[in-house]
C-alpha cells in the first residue's frame, strides 16, 4: 500500500484557524483549482482539517470487493477521501464505520458520492461531507480497488497527502507541494477581512472599508 506523505503539524495547525472561504479565495490568488463543487457536511457545525487517504471504487463486475476494510490502515487525524465517482445509487459509507474512525481518532471522510445511516452518524457528531445520503448498500455494487493513489472528487484531483479542510460553506483541498504558500496567502487573507470588519464595526461604510483595505485585489490571481 502506498504511504501518505507526512506534512508539517505546524501546517495543519495554521489551517485549523481558518475557515474555507479564506483558504478557497487563497487558492485563486494563486491559480489553484481546489473547491469540491457538491460536497456538503451530512452534520450541521462539523468542520474537519487533516491529510487525505484516498481510496478508487469502481462498479462490482464477477469479482465482488470490500467496502470498508482499509480503515484499519488510516491513522488518526487523516481524512478518508472516497471517489466513488459520484454515483448516488449506492453507498459507500455509515453508521458502522463512523464509529470505528471516531474511535480510531479519524479527522472525518469525503465522499464523491452518498453515505447513509444520517441519524446515528449525526448522533456520532462524525464529520463526513458528501454529495447526499442514500440508504441502499454498495456492497456487491462498487468495490474498491485502489487505495492511496490519485483520485477526483467533483472534477478535482486529490493526492494522498493533500491538505482537506471542511466546514458548514463545503469543502477545499490544497496540493501537498502548495500547503505552505496556500496557507501564508489564507493567513494575509484573513488578517485584512478581520481589519475590514473591525472598520465597519467602527462605523465605516462597506466601501469604505474594503477600498482602505484592498479588499477587491484580495482574490486576484497575480500574473
Amino acid at each position: 500500500m502506498n504511504e501518505v506523505p507526512k506534512i508539517d503539524q505546524s501546517i495543519l495547525e495554521g489551517y485549523k484557524e481558518l475557515d474555507t472561504t479564506c483558504v478557497s479565495d487563497a487558492l485563486d490568488k494563486l491559480g489553484i483549482k481546489g473547491g469540491l463543487l457538491g460536497i456538503k457536511p451530512i452534520s450541521s457545525g462539523t468542520t474537519v482539517c487533516g491529510q487525505a487517504f484516498t481510496i478508487h471504487y469502481v462498479p462490482c463486475g464477477n469479482v465482488k470487493g470490500t467496502v470498508g476494510d482499509f480503515l484499519d490502515d488510516v491513522e488518526s487525524g487523516q481524512v478518508v477521501v472516497i471517489d466513488n465517482s459520484g454515483r448516488e445509487y449506492c453507498t459507500v459509507w455509515g453508521d458502522l464505520m463512523s464509529m470505528i474512525s471516531m474511535r480510531m481518532g479519524i479527522e472525518g471522510t469525503i465522499i464523491d458520492g452518498v453515505c447513509r445511516d444520517i441519524p446515528a452518524i449525526r448522533k456520532l457528531g462524525y464529520p463526513i461531507f458528501s454529495k447526499g445520503s442514500y440508504m441502499v448498500t454498495g456492497k456487491d455494487r462498487v468495490y474498491m480497488d485502489a487505495i492511496n493513489v490519485p483520485v477526483s472528487v467533483s472534477g478535482i484531483q486529490v493526492k494522498p497527502g493533500d491538505i482537506i479542510v471542511g466546514d458548514e460553506t463545503g469543502v477545499v483541498v490544497i496540493p501537498i507541494e502548495r500547503a505552505e504558500e496556500v496557507l501564508k496567502v489564507a493567513q494575509g487573507i484573513a488578517e485584512v477581512e478581520s481589519q475590514i470588519e473591525a472598520k465597519i464595526k467602527a462605523g465605516f461604510t462597506l466601501k469604505e472599508a474594503r477600498a482602505s483595505s484592498g479588499y477587491h485585489r484580495l482574490q486576484t490571481r497575480e500574473e
